[in-house]
């Protein structure tokens, strides 16, 4: 896999990947529809995530952000394009905390995901990843937290969006990984160091400054092994590592994530003063009680086990490998109903990558098989995302101010979740049509 190095030239490498698409003309995808300068959207019923269920709703969007929520006729504006969705319920555009955009396999006959990644260069593989946003959009997923890439792709992919030059959902990147001394990316594979390796508090600090320098939103750290289908959670980083990262990112006004999977690392994640834990199992009461007392966010990403079970024979696992994804995924169920009971703040994660895209949300239904309500599992994707992101004032709620971020789905999610996880019918991100399936 090529390695850019990270210095003084970070940010330009990012343009020459961004500049290269665009004047390559290779960003072919088709402009989201945009609707008048004033629509409103008429929907059967409204959940708004803020608590409250309205009956033939009425949203009202100027441009990219919401101006009011009514109900009935007398809420359309004169002149208004009207939207009429009242076959379907409305709800926010949904947010994953944690996706990897960028990790793309063009199914080549003869090749693995995982061999491939970082093989196709990074211009075609932001070009490629293209699928892996539209996918997501088509879930109703709008905003990602991306947790992790190579040679800063998921910067140049989240530029390219911004800028409308890619169709995607909003994202919030993290570049490199931080790591110790072998490869996150390609879980069991000695690596010579990559720009994400540290080793010692002071080469915490120095790698985590150069992503936030490279155009980084947040920190991610592999705070132990375990990816892919090596589910072993040996802690890696101190916690006087971990604790310099989240350092240097607070005081440059960032947040952090920390992966663990295992106990220890997930619990020294929280000493740290991580934002969020991702993944960690068997994490004991006394640690479950202090995240909830922080207002730690716990991401456990049970599906993305089962996802790998799914599509074993894509990645070669062996049976062997399935049962081990299998018994890790039981020890994730089991913590998740811990952390549920114990009153930690939970959000919906997909830790989606490869052919993993368009599965986004199944997550919820894990979550809703194992306790939460509905109502519970669609906060974990909306107002408790968006705290998360920090964005719980324009992200994550249908609400006067907040982005016009709206999807529509088939059926009632507040008894029957599938009808968010499978019957996503119209997607709207900042005030276009991104997802039209009606």
């Amino acid at each position: 896999m090529r390695r850019s190095s990270v210095s003084g030239t970070c940010r330009p490498a990012v343009q020459r990947v961004v500049t290269l698409l665009v004047c390559a003309g290779l960003l072919t995808a088709p402009v989201p529809s945009a609707y008048g300068q004033v629509t409103a959207i008429r929907f059967g019923r409204l959940i708004d995530a803020r608590g409250q269920a309205h009956q033939d709703a009425v949203v009202v969007v100027e441009g990219e952000r919401i101006s009011t929520v009514g109900t009935g006729d007398g809420a359309v504006p004169a002149g208004a394009t009207v939207v009429d969705l009242r076959r379907y319920t409305g709800l926010p555009g949904l947010i994953d905390v944690h996706t990897h955009m960028t990790f793309y396999w063009d199914r080549a006959p003869g090749t693995r995901p995982w061999a491939q990644l970082g093989t196709l260069g990074d211009a075609v593989t932001v070009f490629l990843a293209q699928e892996n946003a539209r996918k997501t959009l088509e879930t109703g997923v709008t905003t990602v937290r991306d947790l992790g890439s190579s040679d800063y792709t998921d910067i140049a992919m989240r530029d390219l969006i911004n800028r409308g030059a890619m169709v995607g959902p909003r994202m919030f990147v993290a570049g490199w990984g931080l790591h110790v001394n072998a490869s996150p990316i390609r879980p069991g594979v000695s690596a010579t160091p990559d720009p994400g390796t540290a080793d010692g508090i002071a080469e915490v600090q120095r790698v985590a400054r150069q992503q936030i320098a490279a155009g980084a939103d947040w920190i991610k750290v592999y705070g132990s092994t375990g990816s892919d289908k090596d589910t072993s959670g040996y802690q890696t980083f101190t916690l006087e590592e971990m604790r310099a990262a989240a350092d240097v990112a607070h005081q440059a006004g960032k947040r952090i994530a920390i992966h663990s999977y295992g106990a220890a690392g997930g619990r020294a994640a929280m000493l740290a003063g991580a934002e969020s834990v991702e993944h960690a199992v068997d994490l004991d009461d006394s640690t479950l009680a202090q995240m909830a007392r922080r207002g730690t966010v716990y991401v456990p990403t049970i599906d993305h086990n089962r996802y790998y079970i799914a599509h074993r024979d894509e990645y070669g696992y062996t049976a062997a490998d399935s049962a081990g994804l299998d018994a890790y995924m039981r020890r994730n169920v089991a913590t998740f109903r811990r952390a549920l009971r114990a009153g930690v703040k939970i959000a919906m994660g997909s830790d989606a990558v490869f052919t993993g895209f368009g599965e986004n949300t199944r997550e919820l239904d894990r979550f809703v098989e194992n306790g939460m309500t509905p109502a519970q599992a669609i906060a974990t994707a909306t107002t408790t995302a968006a705290g998360l992101l920090g964005k719980e004032k324009e992200l994550g709620a249908v609400a006067p101010g907040y982005y016009a971020d709206i999807i529509a789905v088939e059926g009632d999610p507040l008894s029957d979740i599938t009808a968010l996880t499978h019957r996503v019918r119209w997607v709207m991100k900042g005030g276009r049509v991104v997802v039209d399936r009606r």
